[in-house]
């Protein structure tokens, strides 16, 4: 298939990304590894060239997960999205600080290391410290200067932030979660991505599965699946947010396609500069997300689909602080 592209600032990207993160766990047991490798091949023969992992997931697992999926596949033609949690994880010893230069390029290195790669295409801030903004760009500036990254980007930040960096060092993109049931960036971030020139990335765009239908109120997680303590899954909540599948549906049987699909073409529809990354684990979720690149919502649909959507109330969250405070998954699955 010939996959759609787009620009995040930069960098050109499939217009459907690969999140990586569960391939290691975080949403139960995932596939052993020899059977992920080849799911990352797969998707890459079905034009899926932006892979997003980060040292967090599984405490570096994820990454050399990564690092081994992609080592057979040309460099030249895949940008690979990392991240870096800006306090010390466990085994790693940074005394001066994660977000120094020096413990900024320590974690850069072990990254590198664990990605088989000379260099990281996309290199993320995980989560934001108030303060350390131009700091941190300044380093960032550095790092592409020297090649060692081609951009740089921060997850979920709010715009003051990004003004704050941005006026540093120039930043490729955001990434933060978006999707019809998380929709807090429209006020502002979005916006300023389309004012600044930076692309957005889009994590959990299907709400961690929820808008594929394929979940029910009856239904039970593993304790290793975080959607077990995201309130979004709770019995009462599905059955609340019903009205969405049925929307969400409703467009699907229009556009003869997928739920899910009419997730990631909706996500796609708010402009050329967002690329969601949805996870997918099976051969025929790849070729059913990867495939939403084709579902064109025209202009009058988009915006029918979100006044429709705007008249709906979503119950429950999916809140990364409540995940790590709860506890009941495995440490480095917060986004």
């Amino acid at each position: 298939m010939i996959m759609k592209t787009r620009k995040l600032r930069n960098l050109e990207v499939s217009a459907i990304g690969m999140g990586c993160m569960g391939f290691t766990h975080a949403y139960g047991e995932g596939p052993e590894e020899a059977e992920g490798i080849r799911l990352v091949h797969k998707a890459f023969e079905m034009g899926c060239t932006f892979f997003d992992t980060a040292e967090m997931y599984s405490y570096f697992k994820n990454e050399e997960f990564v690092g081994k999926a992609l080592k057979g596949l040309p460099r030249d033609r895949i940008v690979i999205s990392d991240k870096f949690w800006p306090t010390a994880l466990p085994g790693q010893d940074m005394p001066e600080g994660k977000l120094s230069e020096v413990g900024i390029r320590r974690a850069l290195e072990d990254s590198l290391r664990r990605l088989q790669t000379d260099y990281i295409d996309l290199y993320t801030e995980h989560q934001m410290e108030d303060g350390t903004e131009e700091q941190v760009a300044h380093v960032m500036g550095k790092l592409i200067q020297e090649g060692k990254i081609r951009a740089w980007g921060q997850s979920s930040p709010s715009a003051e932030q990004i003004r704050k960096a941005n006026a540093v060092t120039p930043v490729t993109a955001i990434q933060s979660e978006y999707s019809m049931m998380e929709r807090k960036w429209e006020k502002d971030v979005l916006p300023l991505c389309r004012e600044l020139g930076i692309g957005f990335v889009a994590f959990a765009p299907i709400g961690n599965g929820f808008l594929s239908g394929k979940y029910h109120s009856g239904d039970t997680f593993q304790k290793n699946d975080l959607r077990s303590v995201i309130s979004r899954f709770s019995a009462e909540n599905m059955e609340a947010n019903e009205p969405l599948l049925a929307l969400v549906r409703q467009y699907a049987e229009k556009k003869n396609c997928t739920p899910a699909q009419i997730g990631l073409a909706w996500v796609l529809g708010g402009g050329d500069f967002i690329v969601p990354i949805p996870g997918m684990r099976k051969e025929e979720r790849i070729a059913e997300n990867l495939g939403a690149a084709d579902v064109e919502l025209t202009s009058g649909e988009y915006e029918e689909l979100t006044r429709a959507l705007s008249q709906i109330t979503i119950h429950g969250t999916r809140d990364g602080r409540d995940i790590k405070k709860l506890g009941t998954v495995p440490d480095g699955v917060v986004r």
